[in-house]
């Protein structure tokens, strides 16, 4: 048996994320989905957007599924036997379900950890190459998990549910309150809660980041700070030409920024605001709800300008642009941009 992890009917639902890599690739608690799938079934599990040939035994799977312990089994089930699932089952369908769920997502993959490992349990899971210095986790009210090679810095506080995934880095003083993930060979500081920071990203300095998701090789300046409730206490919308129309999120929505994108020192971020592929945004004033893919300021980043940009911030964590990533940069540019 197979498991086709199919994502095509998120394609446009979970922009930005989904115009640089399949959704399944994207982290929610401490695995991404197409990890939990492959941890948790054991068998072979494929990627796709779209049609596929099939042989016999495949199951193809929705990507909005969310696998856990308790559950993958009934919802292979489902596929193979085309029936609904009951409406207690987490769906997602737009980028602010991963933060809206991240929470209850580290607890079920650490579920997921604690089955693989014999032993003694508790709430916390240290991988032995970690580095913790003189700091403060709090797993009173969830777990929290410590990857490989990891390091939390002196006079950091973090409190459970959280990850820490393998490489990353929590600065001197930070806080991390719960639901956040800090993925693979990011950093954080400051003051974070309930957010996803994607791998090889930074939000390293001081400044409060809220119920907000950054892709991967992002970077937030120091001093930014990103608003996640109006000063009016109503119900926040997120909007762009992503979605037919405005859509109400409820009290709190922070930050969704794109990969590759990149916010100035001291940026003040809107409540509800995204941010596009392959952006540098810089401005004394407020952002705009919505920054489309290969902004410059309020300009448009010149194509080869982007790439050499990208390529100076891997660099920093001793990676290059590959030639199917810029490929699909291009694709994107030339789709933003008609005749560019």
């Amino acid at each position: 048996m197979r498991l086709i992890i199919n994502d095509i009917e998120l394609k446009e639902s979970m922009r930005p994320f989904s115009a640089t890599k399949h959704v399944a690739n994207i982290r929610l608690g401490f695995f991404s989905i197409f990890e939990k799938w492959k941890l948790l079934s054991g068998v072979d599990v494929l990627l796709v957007s779209g049609k596929h040939d099939f042989v016999e035994g495949d199951v193809e799977i929705p990507c909005s599924y969310i696998p856990t312990a308790e559950d993958y089994l009934q919802i292979i089930e489902s596929c193979k036997t085309k029936e609904t699932l009951p409406p207690e089952f987490r769906l997602l369908k737009y980028p602010w379900d991963f933060v809206k769920n991240n929470e209850w997502a580290i607890r079920r993959d650490y579920d997921i950890l604690m089955n693989s490992i014999s032993g003694t349990k508790s709430n916390l899971f240290k991988e032995q190459s970690s580095v913790i210095g003189n700091c403060i986790i709090n797993t009173s009210d969830g777990p929290v998990y410590i990857g490989k090679n990891a390091m939390v810095m002196d006079g950091a506080v973090i409190k459970g549910p959280a990850a820490i995934c393998e490489g990353a880095v929590v600065k001197m003083g930070s806080k991390i309150y719960p639901g956040t993930t800090v993925g693979r060979f990011s950093s954080a500081g400051g003051e974070i809660k309930n957010s996803i920071i994607g791998d090889f990203s930074n939000k390293s300095h001081d400044g409060y980041m809220g119920d907000s998701i950054i892709g991967e090789w992002c970077n937030v300046g120091a001093g930014t700070e990103i608003s996640n409730v109006k000063n009016s206490g109503g119900d926040v919308f997120y909007e762009s030409p992503y979605f037919s129309e405005k859509i109400n999120v409820g009290k709190k929505a922070g930050l969704i920024m794109g990969d590759y994108s990149r916010l100035a020192i001291n940026s003040s971020v809107n409540t509800a605001t995204i941010i596009g592929v392959c952006c540098n945004y810089f401005s004394r004033e407020l952002t705009p709800k919505f920054i489309p893919d290969f902004s410059w300021g309020d300009q448009k980043y010149d194509f080869a300008k982007a790439i050499e940009d990208i390529n100076n911030w891997k660099k920093f964590k001793d990676g290059a642009l590959s030639e199917s990533e810029t490929q699909t940069l291009q694709s994107l540019y030339y789709k933003t941009f008609d005749n560019a």
